[in-house]
């Protein structure tokens, strides 16, 4: 089997379970376009009725997304997915490797800056979203639309192709662990 057939068969299942850790991850890149869909139709609604209970309501649900899962994503990432690429030593996965880890600090910074943003309008204490505001939001979706990218095409088949089932059953009960559920 390829290395992308394998990929394929590893991520094809929208009911991702930690039995199948890179669909899981996958799924998890499906909810972060999902988030960033719900903070996209947040902005014109504000545009539009200002900090409303519903303007409130998807500011929380945003919050919520990026300040729970989207960690522990970028932690499957930096514990699993980036190692075996390192060994390998390769100079292009080094690269791309460097690049990942340094977008998530890039991703947690804008998020900081975004969710400030989503904190005035939960509480009400803003009722629009600033000129400067508007381009961090675009610049965190912008950020995490490349990365999932780069992730998806590159970096998950190299390092799907580098594990075994041994060690996909190791990489999903850990994140299982770590999560607080069972494998």
């Amino acid at each position: 089997m390829t290395s992308s057939a394998r990929l394929n068969s590893l991520i094809a299942s929208p009911a991702a379970g930690f039995e199948q850790p890179f669909e899981m991850m996958q799924a998890c890149h499906e909810r972060v376009q999902r988030t960033l869909g719900l903070l996209e139709r947040l902005r014109a609604h504000v545009a539009r009725h200002g900090a409303d209970e519903q303007a409130r309501q998807a500011a929380r649900d945003v919050m919520r997304y990026f300040d729970k899962a989207a960690p522990q994503h970028h932690l499957d990432e930096e514990t699993h997915v980036f190692p075996p690429l390192v060994a390998r030593g390769d100079p292009a996965m080094l690269a791309l490797v460097a690049r990942l880890k340094h977008d998530h600090l890039r991703m947690d910074a804008g998020w900081r800056m975004v969710r400030a943003i989503l904190e005035g309008l939960e509480r009400a204490e803003i009722q629009a979203i600033p000129a400067a505001g508007e381009a961090e939001i675009d610049a965190f979706a912008r950020l995490y639309g490349d990365h999932i990218e780069a992730e998806e095409q590159l970096a998950y088949p190299a390092a799907a192709a580098l594990l075994d089932d041994r060690a996909l059953g190791a990489m999903g009960a850990e994140m299982a662990r770590r999560r607080g559920a069972g494998a």
